[in-house]
């Protein structure tokens, strides 16, 4: 069976719900059920998960580390517009069902303060704000990663 992949995928058996937090309700409300939530909210609302098969064979549970190691898998490979996916990534240590956050940036800002503002917090995610990711149950970006983007986000104009 193959329910493909995208922001709402059908399943062919079961109940659907949109957004993390109507999953996790659900998911708590049916002890044997199973859902596909971010990591903040298994964490943050005590959902129990298990541990999922990746392309190596290793079975994985998610975590900030696991997530992390997904990205990293990939980043030699990742073009320049960082249009990737992580899923699936060739890791031992990699979860399989992972996935970036993006943010949509333009590459020109005319107004000068918006650009500034925009482009500061930018850096300050990719470099100092990494370090606030782990304890707030996000993962975050290898180095290697974060260096790419922090290089586009000079370019911006």
């Amino acid at each position: 069976m193959r329910v493909g992949r995208g922001t709402a995928v059908a399943f062919p058996v079961g109940t659907g719900t949109q957004f993390n937090e109507g999953v996790m309700d659900l998911v708590k409300k049916d002890p044997y059920s199973l859902g596909y939530l971010q990591i903040t909210y298994a964490v943050e609302g005590h959902v129990q998960h298990g541990r999922v098969e990746n392309s190596s064979g290793t079975f994985v549970k998610a975590d900030t580390g696991s997530i992390s190691a997904a990205a990293a898998a990939t980043a030699t490979e990742m073009p320049d517009d960082f249009r990737t996916s992580i899923t699936n990534a060739a890791d031992a240590h990699a979860y399989p069902i992972s996935s970036f956050t993006w943010l949509l940036v333009p590459a020109k800002i005319e107004d000068r303060q918006k650009r500034d503002a925009i482009v500061g917090f930018l850096r300050w995610i990719l470099t100092d704000g990494q370090k606030l990711a782990a304890p707030l149950d996000y993962a975050p970006l290898p180095g290697d990663v974060a260096l790419r983007v922090l290089r586009a986000v000079d370019r911006i104009q």
